[in-house]
């Protein structure tokens, strides 16, 4: 893989090849896809290892001294050699940076999982390098919505955030930010989002226009005067009752402004890197609080923390570097009416094979410039596909159909026909007398053979597939690439090939297509999901399915007909728990408790979501044929829900439990689904569920035999 490495002896920088990490325990491996190029400190950095060694001697007279005690201990030889030794090692630059994890190490399972996206933080953990091997307490997940490059900004933000905190400031103080580079940028945001009045003072103009975009009161130039005089009448006399010092210089004539612009008994946090040369008569006079704030937080430094994983207790350190990442990745959401917007500060953008130019721009001071953004070469992965909109509206359903085996006789055709604004038009069927019986028995217009006849009929806007499972993708796409909206019964397909054959004709059609996942459209279901919608955290699902055996012999398990029992019943739960949950689904990982020698009916799925949500299907052959087929019990935010077998809902919640009935008896929805694709044709679409969905539940089902195949968990990213 790729790196950007610094000699520390020289002050060289390369983008260098070098071997890929491996992930470890109490640690993730990330895949990275943007990172951060720190201005500030990253220059501050490169400046140093630049310096001869007099320079970083004078720089450094504290490691001067650990020299100095070293050669009076082991001589000056032997000196002399470990401190070449220490300035030959490879100097890893970056620290802030978002990916991909790609394996999770011992320790992590179940707080980080592979596809998720995440902001890594820490000098020599999350570098400028296409993979990161990043311990758990330095990672936070990115939510949905926030993109990479913006998660890339999460360790900067923690570093004005814990600035920030340290100052304490409350509701209506005035706070000046000495520095509005990049974390003072960001800090003068966040103190705006906690309700504190911001002054930012700097020397580059643009950079105050900026601050006064993003939520500044009061934007000052240094050096102009009347500063005091402004600050006193914002303050009615008092002074700022904080200072952020953000600044990088050598001077320290920031802490000499701190002094002057500070109330009385007023706290000054340094954030950034100055000199410390400060006026003490002010400091006393008004008995002002100095404090140097620590990177991004409590646990920053600490090998317990950082590196094993410890946790601090949160009634005594509530906010530390890992809590502070978290939220500032949190902050950066749209979904929020005020928000850290720190896309507005990104000035360059430059893929990585060009990370050395990057550095030239940073360090050669030529160009101004603020967030510099490395951007990474993305893995080939299944993008969820889009469609295009369906045709104009109809004004009726008029259907063709597709095979007529005994579900479609007994349960589909009598739906539909029940249906007002629904015209029975061609029966098609490979036999013709099936046919000819179905066209006399439910009053089909026209009974066929040819497939070809059905499909060129402008008359007919909607088909249903009701065929074996072997060729419902086939059919599928043909009626795509006719321009009919098509509802197919379940599985959508038997494998990838498949399923990517049904998304290109989709994707060139002015039909659309819905699956045969009924159970979504039950009544008890749509009243559950609207319940569980309430609670926004992560919830957790336990689908018990008492399926019964089936005959060796049955079409279902042919593998040329039917797929076997996971892609043709399995399918249903999978997308139950999709239409339950309401987040996508991130990775699949299913165990066999046996497989007969008719396929695979003893197993169960666990399905992880991406906003945390976690889905348990226990599907079985081995129960009594006389007890409840399904149950599914949901658990969200102190709510308790059980749909026992599509007859009763059961609620239980603030110590109480109510049921409700679906009827006169058992209803899984196949009039409602049959309804809703009717209505959609008529209309002109869009499809009563989204097509990508299904597409994703279809994959997911797919991913199950492939997680048997391989014994492990599967990525739908992948």
């Amino acid at each position: 893989m790729k790196q950007v490495i610094q000699s520390a002896r020289s002050g060289k920088l390369a983008l260098t090849e070098v071997p890929e990490p491996r992930v470890r325990s109490g640690a993730v491996l990330v895949r990275t896809r943007a990172s951060l190029i720190s201005a500030g400190t990253e220059r501050m950095v490169i400046d140093f290892a630049k310096k001869s060694l007099a320079g970083k001697a004078k720089e450094r007279p504290d490691l001067v001294r650990k020299v100095v005690d070293k050669a009076k201990r082991d001589g000056v030889l032997a000196t002399f050699k470990a401190v070449m030794a220490r300035l030959d090692e490879p100097l890893p630059l970056g620290y802030s940076a978002a990916g991909e994890v790609v394996a999770v190490g011992a320790g992590c399972e179940g707080l980080f999982q592979v596809g998720q996206r995440v902001a890594m933080a820490g000098a020599g953990l999350a570098n400028h390098a296409e993979l990161n091997v990043v311990p758990r307490n330095l990672v936070a997940p990115i939510p949905d919505g926030i993109s990479d490059e913006e998660a890339c900004f999460g360790t900067v933000a923690a570093i004005a955030m814990a600035g920030l905190r340290n100052l304490a400031p409350q509701l209506g103080d005035v706070v000046a930010v000495l520095g509005v580079g990049l974390v003072g940028q960001i800090a003068q945001q966040l103190a705006t989002l906690a309700g504190v009045r911001v002054i930012a003072i700097d020397v580059n103009a643009a950079r105050l226009e900026l601050a006064r975009r993003t939520g500044a009161e009061l934007a000052w130039k240094l050096g102009e005067p009347g500063l005091a005089e402004a600050v006193a009448a914002l303050t009615g006399g008092l002074g700022c009752d904080g200072i952020l010092v953000c600044a990088a210089t050598e001077s320290s004539e920031p802490l000499e402004l701190a002094a002057e612009l500070a109330r009385d008994r007023a706290k000054v946090v340094m954030v950034g890197k100055t000199g410390t040369e400060f006026p003490y008569a002010a400091f006393m006079k008004k008995e002002l609080q100095l404090m140097v704030s620590r990177s991004y937080g409590p646990g920053r430094y600490d090998e317990d923390f950082e590196g094993r994983g410890l946790k601090y207790p949160a009634g005594w350190v509530r906010w530390t570097e890992a809590e502070n990442l978290k939220e500032c990745v949190r902050l950066m959401s749209p979904a929020l009416t005020r928000r850290l917007d720190v896309g507005a500060l990104i000035t360059h953008r430059f893929p990585f094979e060009r990370a050395e130019d990057a550095y030239q721009l940073v360090t050669g001071g030529a160009e101004p410039h603020l967030g510099v953004i490395l951007h990474y070469e993305e893995q080939t992965k299944a993008a969820a596909p889009s469609f295009p909109a369906p045709r104009a509206a109809a004004g009726g359903c008029t259907l063709g159909v597709v095979g007529a085996g005994n579900f479609a006789r007994t349960v589909l055709l009598p739906e539909f026909k029940r249906l007002p604004g629904v015209s029975f038009h061609t029966i098609c069927t490979t036999r013709g007398q099936t046919a000819e019986h179905a066209r006399t028995a439910f009053g089909f217009a026209k009974a066929t053979t040819d497939l070809n006849a059905l499909l060129a009929d402008p008359a007919i806007n909607g088909v249903l597939v009701a065929t074996r499972h072997s060729n419902h993708a086939e059919l599928t796409a043909r009626c795509l690439a006719a321009g009919k909206s098509v509802i197919v019964e379940k599985p959508l397909a038997l494998d990838r090939a498949q399923l990517n054959q049904v998304i290109t004709a989709r994707q060139d059609s002015a039909g659309f297509f819905l699956v045969g996942f009924n159970r979504r459209f039950a009544p008890l279901t749509v009243k559950a999901r609207a319940l569980l919608a309430r609670h926004h955290g992560p919830k957790m699902l336990v689908l018990r399915v008492n399926a019964g055996a089936l005959p060796a012999e049955s079409w279902v398990n042919a593998a040329e007909e039917g797929g076997g029992r996971i892609l043709g019943e399995v399918c249903h739960f999978i997308d139950l728990a999709r239409a339950l949950v309401g987040s996508p689904i991130a990775t699949v990982q299913a165990d066999a408790a046996r497989v007969t020698h008719g396929g695979c009916d003893d197993l169960t799925v666990t399905l992880a979501f991406k906003d945390g949500s976690l889905a348990t299907i226990i599907y079985t052959a081995q129960g009594d044929s006389s007890y409840s087929k399904e149950r599914f019990e949901c658990f969200a935010g102190g709510t308790v829900l059980v749909i026992d077998n599509f007859l009763t809902l059961t609620v239980t919640e603030n110590g109480k439990t109510r049921t409700e009935k679906a009827g006169l008896g058992q209803d899984k929805g196949h009039r409602a689904e049959l309804e809703a694709f009717a209505a959609a044709v008529a209309a002109g679409g869009p499809a009563p569920v989204d097509e990508a969905e299904l597409i994703e539940t279809s994959l997911a089902t797919i991913a199950v035999l492939e997680s048997l195949a391989r014994g492990q968990r599967v990525s739908l990213a992948e």
